[in-house]
């Protein structure tokens, strides 16, 4: 078994997947997989047959088009059926006219509303029924009403969220102008205007923008909950010609490109405009959910715009009743002349027909007031949830919100959660916290004189001009460092920090304002700002730099790009002095690859790695060298061909910068936090010991990702990557420790079959020919079928037994498949938690999806179940509202059965005195109001208000929430015991009133023995018995509590005198017939004497055996509840333990994580404002002026 086992996971050693890229797109096809490779761009004037030919593969997928301000065109039928994403449509259920029969409609297609109508008509019939028509219509208007009015205002709230978004305005040409339209009357082929802070309506085609060459900043939080801005860049051609509203007024460009899909990062097309073809791909696409930023304008044209059930035991004992008084009827019935009703019907026609009879008047089992007030029940905890003031951001006014009224229980049953990682656990806000320079680490709290202190003071930059006044450092001593120049690699350090780099920068009311295309690198630039190297201005070839308040501008002379594979990024400059310098920053892992072999703080540096990892700090390398001029020359020569290579560019060039990122100079390293939203790590720790498993599941690298280091710590140790697999029998770890699983997208494709390999033409074109042949293709497909299925149990297995599982640089769909495969295989409750539209998938696909709600977007809000601003307010969904709503609704359910078969049971021990006839052992009317009037107060009551223990408690002791994951309080057993206890209840109920009403008389010498005074005894105890039975269940005793059940006791008895009343049935005479049969019964003490034995001998059993559970069974909420005093009367909680970040023996890894293009974007000068004299001078020049005299 072992061995097959093996052979299941093994993996082909000469493939490696890459671990730093996204697998293949979600909906990518093998045919899009077959026909990757290079392929030579014609040229844009190329028109003949081989340019066609050329083109044919990218056409084939180019089935969506696109006529510039046409809007007649996109009337065609083929475009009828699209629904164009600018416009926000939900299905409305009705409208003013169709509300009342559409919704009826509606309700009554539900099995349960239909299963009483049924039972209504059958009420109708004579021959059936036993039991008045009313006592089933009443409570049924009462549930399609209230049903009724839910829908209305949530398809209210529908329309008004719709119109919201619909009604929002942009710029649209019309009639050759631009005009204000509303977001829903936006069509595909419009050109349109947006401004700084705009959401894009629709996914259009980036035309022109007020930024030089057309340059256009977006946020894509709404997409992917990333803040760190982009960029998108039109045509060049569109840039030069379409600035002008007449211009756009005269776009007449025809675009063909692929149909609207779930890609974000993909998008192939070509513009047909002036008699040339333009390619299209996503750098010139904004999509739906985008804001503009640090743009003023911009133009765009739109592309694409819009199992054993209580029914079964009802119809158990009808049958079984029906039966018996068929043989009654047989044996009594026929021969009594007493009895004859004037139909000679058979013994069997009379059973059929009381087999109805008795599902009519047993049906109260499963009453219809169970599924309103479940109703009723789940929206008041969903409105708690609203309402939680300590679930409130005050910051961003945002509150918690419930979307969804019918997964609040299920809350207090969370297994698995499933976590993104930017935005959601994460600000995605990076800090410089420490570095390392020369062998010295920097960053803890100390004076100038190099003396380490507890008092905490923050260091002064008020001598910096250019710094932020939100930077926050406390190392006094690097100050002191820098502005001495003692050590001249301080200032090094800081300086290749403002140089090497691909931020842009623009002034805003004269204060520096930095657009980094990563947080990471935002964060280093704004580091060496406010150490006194400031980054102030760049050109295509030249960056100009404050040093300590001295204006430096140097030539750029190469810039060696950032990718997934180098892990680093090089700059070469040219000082004003002459000298030719390379500085590089990347990870250290490849750095340490590419060093000189005398670096004397190589050690040191490393050192200062791993105590940068073991605080989880996001590390980088930094190192520089300097080139002769010669080697440069010749080196440049090389970089000059590979920049012009018409095939295999970006390998050319990866080999070309090789050639001169050697022998470099270690300089230091420098740590970034990755700032936690407040409460996270107390978060985590919480559920964690709630036995609830986090997993995160996040499209950043691996190097970048929370708890990266230990991952790695797990990885070196040999047990985390699944290159092996032991037997099914055995665990994949041997007991005791905690271990932590770490898989790359990648990785998780191979692990699960999940890879799409390229498969020849021919093959494709080869169909079975023999019976045989089919054969055998149907096996093989079911044992490949079989071993994907083999793998993913054995993945699931495997992440399950680790503490923590992170999978890093996985799709949407991935994430989706993950939550699916644990729902598949653990048949666990999962909750999924995230903030981007990348995270919808995951939400839709686990149990509960909760949406983080704030500056990340409202994409994944709007497909979630529960919404709020901060991660920390997970633990008080889970472990205060999620539990209490579990405890509540077992209580409610367990309760419901109990007083239901309580109620019901008692009409089948009365069929076995009387013929088993059907006859109902209470009054009509006491049927109608039992579940309307007579018990429904207290037990609402009791599932919205109920808690064994506070919020606080319930916080303090995670460990109660475990009840809720082994779903203790309702099952199958409960539920048999609840049922159990109901028949128990029954019988008491029936046969002490029965016992004592034999051979008695009352104080005025009449026996009180009729049927009427018989249904009141019962009937009253009933009442009594059930209200008293919810205050015992009852743990949270409140003023409205007490009232409901001493209410609903009042209210019976008033009603019941009422109804009884001669005046009542002088109005109604066929509908009140127990005239004076309340006032006549209990005037007699011998009724109460009745009544009070018999709700003693139902209550006082339950009292024991309460007492004796809590004394030798207690749970761990009776022992809590025990001494709640106690714990109340604490002053203060005991402190949290302050949360220590894992240990590791391993560094983190390269925390750099930006797109590439940056690069070629500064050096083709399209993104460079043209700046004016005397910065052309110098630029012509070459050379560097000083502002000032000093050098640094």
């Amino acid at each position: 078994m072992s061995t097959e086992r093996d052979s299941e996971t093994t993996f082909d050693e000469d493939f490696q997947p890459n671990d730093e890229v996204v697998p293949y797109s979600d909906d990518e096809t093998e045919d899009e997989l077959d026909d990757q490779g290079p392929a030579v761009e014609p040229e844009q004037n190329q028109v003949n047959k081989e340019a066609e030919e050329n083109r044919e593969p990218v056409r084939k997928e180019c089935t969506w088009q696109v006529k510039a301000n046409d809007r007649k065109y996109h009337e065609q039928p083929h475009f009828k059926n699209t629904k164009f994403f600018c416009i926000k449509e939900s299905k409305y259920a009705y409208n003013a006219f169709t509300f009342l029969p559409m919704n009826l409609f509606e309700q009554f297609k539900r099995a349960a509303n239909f299963y009483f109508l049924v039972l209504l008509i059958l009420q109708t019939i004579p021959q059936i029924s036993t039991l008045a028509w009313y006592t089933t219509l009443f409570p049924l208007l009462l549930v399609l009403g209230i049903t009724a009015i839910k829908d209305l205002v949530d398809d209210v709230a529908r329309h008004k969220m719709d119109r919201e978004v619909n009604n929002r305005t942009c710029e649209v040409i019309k009639d050759g102008r631009f005009k204000v339209a509303k977001w829903k009357d936006v069509q595909v082929g419009d050109v349109i205007r947006l401004r700084k802070n705009d959401f894009v309506p629709a996914d259009i085609l980036l035309l022109s923008s007020s930024e030089p060459n057309s340059l256009c900043y977006v946020e894509t939080a709404e997409l992917d909950g990333e803040t760190n801005l982009k960029f998108k860049m039109s045509l060049e051609i569109t840039d030069q010609y379409l600035q002008r509203e007449d211009a756009l007024a005269a776009f007449d460009g025809f675009i063909e490109c692929e149909e609207p899909n779930n890609r974000l990062d993909k998008f192939t097309g070509i513009l047909s405009w002036r008699k040339t073809k333009f390619p299209l791909d996503a750098d010139k696409i904004l999509l739906r959910g985008c804001v503009i930023r640090n743009t003023d304008f911009c133009h765009g044209l739109v592309i694409f715009a819009g199992t054993f059930t209580i029914i079964v035991v009802l119809i158990l004992l009808s049958a079984g009743l029906a039966i018996g008084h068929a043989y009654w009827e047989a044996q009594v019935g026929n021969y009594s002349w007493y009895l004859y009703d004037g139909e000679d019907a058979t013994p069997s026609l009379r059973g059929f027909y009381n087999f109805w009879g008795y599902i009519i008047v047993l049906n109260t089992m499963v009453p219809i007031s169970l599924y309103v007030s479940v109703e009723v029940i789940r929206l008041g905890q969903s409105h708690f949830i609203n309402w939680d003031l300590q679930m409130y951001y005050a910051a961003k006014d945002t509150p918690a919100k419930a979307r969804t009224t019918t997964l609040n229980e299920q809350l207090g049953q969370i297994h698995y959660i499933f976590s993104d990682k930017t935005g959601t656990l994460t600000q995605n806000i990076m800090t410089f916290k420490k570095c390392c320079i020369n062998g010295q680490i920097y960053g803890d709290h100390r004076d100038a004189s190099q003396h380490n202190h507890n008092k905490i003071e923050q260091v002064d930059f008020s001598w910096n001009t250019h710094a932020d006044e939100k930077f926050a450092f406390y190392d006094h001593y690097l100050i002191e460092q820098i502005q001495s120049g003692k050590e001249p690699e301080v200032r090094q350090f800081f300086f290749l920090l403002a140089v090497c780099h691909t931020v842009m920068v623009d002034r805003i009311d004269g204060h520096l304002n930095y657009q980094a295309a990563s947080p990471d690198e935002g964060a280093l630039v704004n580091a060496a700002r406010n150490f006194g190297f400031v980054f102030l201005a760049r050109t295509q070839n030249t960056i100009t730099i404050s040093e300590l308040g001295t204006e430096r501008t140097y030539n750029v002379l190469a810039i060696l790009d950032f990718n997934s594979d180098r892990k680093r990024m090089s700059i070469i400059v040219r000082t004003p002095e002459g000298n030719i310098k390379l500085y590089c920053k990347g990870a250290d892992t490849v750095i340490y690859e590419r060093l000189h072999r005398m670096n004397p703080t190589k050690q040191e540096t490393q050192d200062a790695l791993d105590v940068f990892a073991n605080e989880t700090l996001r590390t980088l390398c930094l190192c520089y060298k300097e080139i002769e001029e010669k080697e440069f020359a010749e080196w440049n020569k090389k970089f000059m061909a590979a920049s012009v290579s018409s095939t295999n560019r970006d390998e050319a060039l990866d080999k070309v910068y090789e050639e001169i990122e050697k022998d470099l100079i270690l300089l230091g390293a420098t740590a970034i936090e990755d700032k936690l939203q407040d409460g996270v790590p107390e978060t985590i720790s919480k559920l964690a010991k709630a036995d609830i498993k986090i997993w995160v599941l996040t499209g950043d690298k691996k190097g970048s990702s929370l708890l990266h280091t230990r991952m790695e710590n797990q990885r070196n140790r040999g047990g985390v990557y699944a290159k092996f697999v032991p037997p099914v029998q055995e665990p994949f770890f041997p007991s005791g420790g905690n271990r932590a699983l770490i898989i790359t997208g990648s990785w998780l494709n191979e692990i699960l079959l999940e890879k799409k390999t390229k498969r020849s033409k021919i093959l494709k074109l080869k169909f079975p020919r023999t019976e045989e042949e089919r054969r055998m293709r149907t096996q093989s497909k079911r044992r490949l079928e079989a071993k994907k299925e083999q793998r993913q149990k054995n993945f699931v297995d495997l992440a399950c037994e680790c503490s923590a599982v992170i999978c890093c640089r996985v799709t949407p769909k991935q994430k989706a498949m993950v939550v699916d495969l644990v729902k598949k295989y653990k048949k666990a409750i999962t909750l999924a938690i995230g903030d981007g539209a990348n995270d919808v998938n995951m939400i839709k696909t686990a149990h509960i999806g909760v949406g983080i709600s704030g500056q990340e977007g409202m994409q994944a809000v709007m497909s979630s179940d529960y919404s709020f601003a901060q991660f920390r307010y997970l633990q008080r969904l889970l472990l205060v509202h999620g539990r209490w709503s579990y405890i509540r609704m077992c209580k409610f359910l367990r309760y419901f059965f109990y007083k239901n078969f309580a109620f019901t049971l008692v009409h089948f021990w009365y069929s076995f005195f009387n013929g088993y006839s059907a006859q109902t052992a209470y009054e009509d009317w006491f049927i109608t109001l039992y579940n309307v009037l007579y018990s429904s107060l207290p037990v609402l009551l009791m599932g919205l208000l109920d808690q064994d223990v506070s919020d606080k408690l319930s916080l303090r002791f995670p460990g109660l929430y475990i009840v809720g994951q082994r779903d203790l309080l309702f099952n199958y057993k409960r539920f048999f015991v609840s049922l159990l206890h109901g028949i128990l209840t029954s019988m008491i109920l029936f046969f002490i009133p029965l016992g004592a009403y034999l051979q008695t008389v009352g104080q005025d010498g009449e026996a009180p023995s009729d049927y009427q005074s018989f249904a009141v005894t019962i009937a009253s105890a009933l009442v009594i018995t059930v209200n008293f039975q919810i205050g015992l269940d009852t743990s949270y005793w409140t003023f409205v509590n007490a009232f409901s059940i001493f209410g609903s006791i009042a209210l019976y008895f008033g009603i019941m005198f009422d109804f009884h009343s001669a005046g009542i049935h002088v109005l109604f005479p066929s509908t009140f017939q127990f005239t004076g049969t309340a006032s006549n019964a209990l005037r007699q003490p011998y009724i109460w004497l009745t009544i009070i034995l018999t709700v003693a001998v139902c209550l006082l059993p339950v009292v024991a055996i309460r007492f004796l559970s809590m004394t030798i069974w207690p749970s761990e909420s009776d022992k809590i509840q025990k001494h709640r005093k106690r714990l109340k009367a604490e002053e203060q909680w005991q402190r949290r333990q302050v949360f220590r970040r894992g240990v590791s023996s391993r560094r983190s890894a390269y925390a750099f994580s930006h797109q590439r293009g940056y690069a070629d974007l500064i050096s083709s000068g399209r993104s460079i404002r043209k700046k004016r004299s005397p910065l052309d001078a110098i630029v012509a020049d070459g050379t560097a002026e000083y502002r000032r005299t000093g050098d640094s």
